[in-house]
């Protein structure tokens, strides 16, 4: 019987199979590269939308929180930082501590019961907050980088009853009522804030500020306060209304150094359109 043949394959099908792979792989990679290129911008895109989300519920948890605190106290809303006027820096609406060394209880705070584990959840951005044990880089660490609407809501400095020094210290203690918001769609109550204590440096700072301060009724609009609002989700601000609903709001053209000469816009702080009070105020 004639044995089998066994033909081993020529040089040139060698290479023709060779140079075929070889560019099928070429093609897999240059496809894979292109779908990357493709898909991690829509990605980061999506990633970044999530973020905003769960930020705008932390707004709306903090908002329940206002209203349901405001509602079992005959309408008043809770105080931004009682103590602000004796600068004890001991209380705040987000928590309470027994001396400036010490980080904030915030189980202690006011909102406690009206928040899910007691406490404000941090912001999902993972913003560079200066990370230091001194007081001034800490002073209002643990609103989770969100800020409540001091002035008029926190507070009763705008009202024109302030007039005296007795007022004025009260003023802190006792804040507006839900009766007086003439339109709660249009008045802020939390947003995302941060403080800029220098060209690069970031603090959490727990007051939503605006752009004019206000006392016993008399707009200051001398100069502006420094901005506290800040555009950290793709260049917009997150915020919660008193109403209950959240949105974001690019940030206006206006840059200016505020109290500690760090360069506002550069640092993603300022305040959206119109760049006055009637975000905050009651009207």
């Amino acid at each position: 019987m004639k044995p089998t043949e066994h033909r081993w394959p020529r040089m040139d099908d060698r290479r023709s199979a060779a140079a075929f792979t070889l560019i099928e792989l070429l093609v897999v990679i240059s496809t894979v590269t292109l779908l990357v290129a493709l898909l991690v911008p829509a990605l980061a895109g999506a990633r970044s939308q999530a973020r905003d989300l769960v930020c705008r519920a932390n707004l709306r948890q903090l908002t329940v929180a206002g209203l349901g605190y405001a509602t079992e106290n005959d309408g008043a809303f809770v105080p931004a930082a009682s103590d602000m006027l004796d600068d004890a820096g001991r209380h705040r609406w987000h928590g309470v501590r027994d001396s400036l060394n010490e980080p904030f209880d915030p189980a202690r705070g006011p909102l406690a019961g009206y928040l899910a584990e007691g406490q404000t959840k941090e912001c999902p951005i993972r913003v560079a907050y200066t990370d230091a044990r001194n007081w001034d880089a800490n002073f209002e660490r643990g609103c989770g980088g969100y800020g409540y609407n001091m002035t008029y809501l926190g507070s009763r400095l705008w009202d024109p009853s302030t007039k005296n020094i007795e007022q004025f210290e009260r003023a802190y203690t006792q804040t507006a009522h839900i009766e007086e918001i003439a339109n709660p769609a249009a008045t802020l109550i939390f947003a995302d804030t941060a403080m800029a204590t220098g060209p690069d440096t970031l603090i959490e700072y727990s007051f939503a500020e605006p752009p004019f301060a206000v006392f016993g009724g008399v707009l200051i609009s001398d100069f502006y306060m420094s901005p506290s609002l800040h555009f950290r989700h793709r260049d917009t601000v997150n915020i919660g209304w008193v109403d209950g609903h959240t949105t974001a709001k690019p940030m206006a053209d206006l840059d200016l150094p505020n109290a500690y000469g760090a360069a506002s816009a550069t640092m993603q702080l300022g305040w959206p359109d119109p760049v006055n009070n009637s975000l905050f105020d009651l009207d």
